[in-house]
């Protein structure tokens, strides 16, 4: 029952690292034009926002609709599935805006803020409404624009994604259903196979272990849907003479992403003395 449990729970996993993994998948069309920086510092103090996505190309057009809205700079946060975006996280983040603006010396006007949860931000947009008196808009479904502002702000509650767009950022959910698993094995395969992929790949089977254990107790007639799982890894255990290994390919990749230390050591579980090393070979 003991080791039930602890399969059981999700509470630990490494969903920030997934979600930049899911937006440059989701983005992979403009990849070459884009520069992504997961944690970025603010300050030499702790501030950090989830990601910011800057444009290499100032004119591209992102015809993508969860950057459609995007300019120069765009500063993302992220909130995992238990977790939601707050009135007091809104202004955390633009907060944040603010401070980049002014560090980076970059003009306020180049910024726009992304919110992505797992929930429909009704307290936030209400907010947004009757506080700030700002116009909201579902342009896409799950995809809320806030017009009224200084800056182009929009709130995207992942769940009410189209699987067909963004399945990427849709399958960071605890609650997959059979369908979006398959889609998502599918186009794992078009990748070519690299740690992020299995790190992204390791989250979505840990929060969705039932459905998991469904497909594996298929009859034969989807044995070949089986067998696609077994290629991306999804349905495969961590052996224990493998784990640091794959450990160590994840933190090698999270360190070639920006990550910072104490970000690698901790959602990996090695020690941080084991990871040090991997930031020389990064150089």
């Amino acid at each position: 029952m003991k080791q039930d449990k602890k399969q059981n729970n999700t509470s630990n996993l490494s969903w920030h690292p997934a979600f930049i993994v899911a937006l440059e998948l989701a983005l992979n069309d403009y990849r070459d034009s884009l520069e992504f920086h997961p944690e970025f510092q603010l300050t030499s103090g702790p501030l950090k926002i989830d990601c910011v996505i800057i444009k290499k190309t100032k004119n591209l057009v992102i015809k993508k609709n969860i950057a459609a809205m995007f300019r120069e700079v765009n500063l993302l946060e992220y909130k995992s599935p238990d977790d939601y975006v707050s009135i007091q996280d809104f202004y955390k983040v633009y907060g944040y805006a603010c401070l980049y603006a002014s560090f980076e010396k970059a003009p306020f006007t180049n910024l726009t803020i992304t919110f992505i949860e797992s929930h429909y931000p009704r307290e936030l947009l209400k907010h947004m409404q009757k506080i700030r008196g700002c116009k909201v808009e579902e342009k896409w479904s799950g995809i809320y624009t806030i017009e009224g502002d200084f800056l182009p702000i929009q709130v995207i509650d992942n769940r009410k994604l189209s699987p067909e767009e963004n399945l990427w950022l849709k399958g960071l959910n605890k609650q997959l259903d059979l369908s979006i698993v398959a889609r998502i094995v599918e186009e794992t395969l078009r990748h070519e196979k690299s740690a992020k992929i299995d790190l992204y790949m390791d989250v979505i089977a840990r929060a969705n272990s039932q459905i998991i254990k469904e497909i594996r107790n298929m009859s034969s007639d989807v044995k070949s849907f089986k067998d696609l799982l077994i290629k991306t890894g999804l349905t495969a255990e961590w052996e224990a003479e493998g784990e640091e290994r794959k450990a160590l390919d994840i933190a090698q990749n999270m360190v070639n992403s920006g990550f910072p230390l104490e970000t690698v050591s901790s959602m990996t579980g090695l020690d941080p003395e084991i990871v040090k090393p991997l930031y020389h070979q990064n150089n």
